[in-house]
């Protein structure tokens, strides 16, 4: 006669045919440790966790998922770095982890932070000034009058124009964080 099976003995013949490969194992650790640096990431950047309490929590890791959240979370800070951004909060997080000094890129980002919105600046009062001379043209005049230069498409293709210039820079200092 046949055998009857409990529910609990169906259910382990069942459970022991679906096994996790080793390939789907690296997987999950990969994606775990993406979601820790991400985490990471986000609450030093928002301010929600020091310098220190990153370095903390990443010491806590077991060494494999350390080295890989660290690298992760190296990645991030550099992919973040801006001219617009919070360049110092990420420098400082970078050198941390790099455990080097990085005032020649500190100081190259500073530069070209400074220069980038002396050449916005510039553009913008450029614009205005035009804008005014039209209207002056036009009988619109006087000190109440602002011109309203972001509705202006030359103007917008102008800052393009010099974002582009300054992102081949910037994305220079990123590939030299990267190979330090």
């Amino acid at each position: 006669m046949a055998e009857i099976k409990s529910a609990l003995e169906l259910a382990m013949e069942r459970s022991q045919k679906i096994a996790i490969s080793d390939q789907e194992r690296q997987e999950f650790k990969q994606r775990e440790c993406e979601q820790k640096a991400t985490a990471l990431f986000h609450r030093y950047i928002e301010g929600h966790l020091a310098l220190h309490e990153v370095l903390k929590e990443i010491e806590r890791m077991d060494e494999k998922t350390r080295a890989v959240t660290t690298e992760i979370l190296l990645s991030q800070w550099i992919d973040a770095l801006s001219l617009n951004g919070e360049e110092e909060r990420l420098l400082m997080g970078i050198e941390s982890l790099k455990g080097r000094s990085l005032d020649q890129v500190r100081e190259r980002l500073h530069h070209l932070a400074r220069c980038y919105s002396e050449a916005k600046a510039k553009a913008c009062q450029k614009a205005k000034d035009e804008m005014a001379e039209e209207l002056r043209g036009t009988g619109i005049y006087g000190s109440a009058v602002e011109p309203n230069i972001t509705e202006n498409q030359e103007m917008k293709n102008l800052l393009e124009g010099i974002d582009r210039a300054y992102q081949e820079q910037i994305r220079e200092v990123k590939e030299a964080l990267r190979s330090l």
